[in-house]
């Protein structure tokens, strides 16, 4: 005989598994920021981890960041075309970099290639006992493997969304003054007008940096609490893509509502 309380029963364990697992992940950030100072002391750990978020993920952020600059610019030389303003260009292109492309779409490509790696790391460690034999030696696996990854994802992530939106620029000066034939005077100084460093530029930071300690405790926490099984791995590194985008367009909203209400 069916339960008719089964779905309730459901719901409800989902609900407090989600809430537990909420309240896990807050006393997980908490124990790797109690641990970031042992992981700067271990420089070359984080200097390493450094190297492997941000200078590996150059490649996909100069490629993307220039073909996302090609695409606004043919699109904003279109729209801008019929009103008689194709001198906006580089307003256009610039303020859409760096306000909201540059920081949100460079943090989904962290996500992707190294917040996905980082996931996929840890839970290989955890399923391969790794971080037991740590702690069987006195060696604790925050402080050693996961508060490196984390801050060396930090660090990178404001750096990349710069890199993202520069070369952003350089691919909307390309197709608009190079190939459609905007005057290259007008594009350059109509965007130093445009943009404000507190505002657009400062700003444009700020959301990098909390893109950046999002995904990278995401993806250390997927890793560090994944079931030691491929699959289990699998699903974690899948977790970790998923919910780095999902809270990244989620904090955009939520950044861009307070920063750029009185601008």
């Amino acid at each position: 005989m069916l339960d008719p309380l089964s779905p309730i029963r459901r719901l409800g364990h989902g609900a407090v598994e989600r809430v537990w697992r909420l309240g896990f992940a807050a006393r997980f950030f908490a124990a790797v920021l109690t641990h970031s100072g042992s992981s700067f002391r271990r420089l070359p750990l984080t200097l390493r981890e450094i190297y492997f978020s941000g200078v590996l993920s150059l490649l996909i952020i100069l490629v993307s960041g220039l073909f996302v600059g090609l695409v606004l610019g043919l699109q904003g030389y279109e729209i801008l075309q019929r009103f008689g303003s194709t001198e906006a260009l580089g307003t256009l292109v610039s303020l859409s970099l760096t306000r909201e492309l540059g920081p949100v779409l460079a943090a989904i490509f962290f996500a992707s290639r190294a917040g996905s790696s980082v996931t996929a790391e840890i839970g290989l460690m955890k399923a391969t006992e790794q971080l037991k034999a740590m702690d069987m030696m006195a060696v604790d696996p925050i402080a050693r493997v996961v508060a490196p990854r984390f801050w060396g994802g930090v660090i990178s992530m404001p750096f990349l969304a710069a890199i993202f939106s520069a070369m952003g620029v350089l691919g909307g000066w390309l197709i608009g003054v190079v190939f459609i034939g905007v005057d290259d005077g007008a594009y350059w100084s109509q965007m130093q007008a445009s943009v404000d460093f507190r505002y657009d530029i400062l700003n444009g930071v700020i959301k990098s940096f909390v893109f950046g300690v999002a995904v990278s405790l995401i993806a250390v926490f997927e890793g560090y609490d994944s079931v030691p099984t491929a699959e289990g791995v699998s699903r974690a590194i899948t977790r970790t893509v998923v919910t780095s985008v999902l809270t990244v367009l989620a904090l955009d909203f939520v950044l861009t509502s307070f920063m750029f209400r009185g601008a």
